[in-house]
């Protein structure tokens, strides 16, 4: 007897296949969830570059913050604070080992006064933009005497010579 090639049928069973596999991939009992790279917010304010990580069951002791001048580096590692010797895993889906983050600092910081704050399994890493990466005034100054734009009295402003306050406009 000949059989008729039926393509639908056969993406059916390729799809039951496909099925089969990924439930087998991520079974209940060999679930493994990746921890090398932690769940990061990064935020870039006008005075600072402040990092949030998410690092649920991290010792903060084992936890290392560095900086480059390009990049904000998080290394740590989870532990497992315990060991089952009789039985076996129904579920297991905690993930443990070895973490690390490098990101790109968008601008100059100053190291020497970030902080770094750990609560509720969240690192908070906070980096102030370094003062020569904050917008600087610039005074205009003419041939004849130098003009100070950040006179903020106007007292201040008045005891400039006339000739310089009229050439500024």
């Amino acid at each position: 007897m000949v059989t008729r090639w039926d393509p639908w049928r056969e993406l059916a069973q390729m799809r039951s296949q496909m099925d089969r596999m990924l439930e087998d991939a991520f079974s209940s009992s060999g679930a493994r969830y990746d921890i090398t790279t932690p769940a990061t917010d990064v935020f870039v304010g006008d005075d600072e570059l402040r990092v949030t990580m998410a690092l649920p069951a991290v010792n903060p002791a084992d936890v290392e913050i560095t900086t480059t001048p390009e990049a904000l580096i998080i290394r740590g590692e989870s532990k497992a604070s315990y060991e089952e010797k009789n039985g076996r895993w129904a579920r297991r889906e905690i993930a443990y080992g070895r973490f690390g983050r490098a990101i790109a600092l968008p601008f100059g910081v100053d190291a020497d006064h970030a902080t770094a704050h750990f609560e509720n399994g969240l690192l908070t890493v906070r980096l102030p933009k370094a003062e020569a990466e904050r917008p600087r005034r610039i005074h205009v100054t003419t041939s004849s005497s130098a003009i100070d734009t950040t006179a903020s009295k106007p007292s201040e402003a008045a005891e400039q010579p006339a000739a310089s306050a009229s050439g500024a406009r």
